[in-house]
């Protein structure tokens, strides 16, 4: 997965992971929402980067956050299992986080793809985004969780 590129000169790492979900916002306010935080990457970490709300498709959304400065890169390995996603929808975030990490996080892919989105982050301030706007309901929840473990500071924004 291609992770985006930041200039090389030596400096300080980012520390920072944020959440949000687009549950309620428009891209514009997701984009405000994410420059005030200063924010440099939005990792998108659904499986189907798909949405029926205008400019939240992964090309809409993409193409927006670039023409606003902002990195954009689509992390569907470490999205939700279609099981998960239903079990979200029904409001059991504890069944939902019980099929993330057996079926996505605690395989040797979903460790690659952690390692992956951890070096992002390392590179940039770095936003993970889904659709519930309620992160304990969702499995961003999860990821920010496994990345404070590694001593990321995560700050949820809610636009």
């Amino acid at each position: 997965m291609p992770v985006p590129q930041r200039e090389s000169r030596p400096g300080p790492v980012s520390n920072l992971l944020f959440t949000i979900g687009y549950e309620g916002l428009d891209p514009e306010r997701l984009t405000d929402a994410l420059k005030s935080a200063g924010v440099a990457v939005l990792a998108d970490v659904r499986a189907v980067a798909n949405s029926r709300k205008r400019g939240f498709s992964k090309g809409a959304l993409g193409t927006g956050l670039v023409e606003a400065g902002l990195g954009y890169a689509h992390l569907r390995s470490l999205g939700t299992p279609k099981s998960g996603r239903e079990a979200a929808r029904a409001d059991d975030a504890v069944l939902m986080r019980k099929i993330y990490c057996e079926e996505v996080l605690d395989t040797a892919a979903g460790g690659v793809a952690l390692d992956e989105l951890a070096a992002m982050a390392k590179a940039a301030p770095t936003c993970l985004l889904c659709f519930e706007r309620d992160p304990a309901r969702c499995h961003r929840r999860v990821l920010a969780e496994r990345l404070a473990d590694r001593g990321f500071s995560v700050t949820d924004l809610f636009g």
